[in-house]
């Protein structure tokens, strides 16, 4: 028997705690780095239209985007993210994000 991947360790805790933000949000990275881009995307969106959102998921998504050549929705997201890292208070996030969508052009 192989010993379990961290995504797989990921979601068996994710069994127990389902709407455990940081644990979703891992798992969408693991899914990034397995080259499973839609589900990460699909992921990191839920985590970002969640209540509250998940300041780190825009950023994320958007650095996965340009990646992807998906320039424009990263601006977007990075947009959303702005304003609502603004609005939660976070202006450390806002400046990263607000770099990030500068240098997108």
């Amino acid at each position: 028997m192989s010993p379990q991947s961290r995504r797989e360790k990921i979601e068996a805790m994710l069994v127990d705690d389902p709407q455990d933000t940081f644990l979703r949000y891992a798992l969408a990275m693991e899914f990034d780095k397995e080259g499973r881009h839609e589900d990460s995307l699909a992921g990191l969106a839920q985590l970002a239209t969640g209540e509250p959102p998940y300041v780190p998921a825009f950023f994320q998504a958007a650095q996965q985007l340009t990646r992807l050549d998906r320039a424009e929705e990263a601006r977007t997201m990075l947009r959303e993210g702005i304003e609502v890292a603004r609005v939660q208070g976070d202006s450390h996030a806002a400046g990263e994000m607000s770099e990030f969508l500068a240098s997108l052009g």
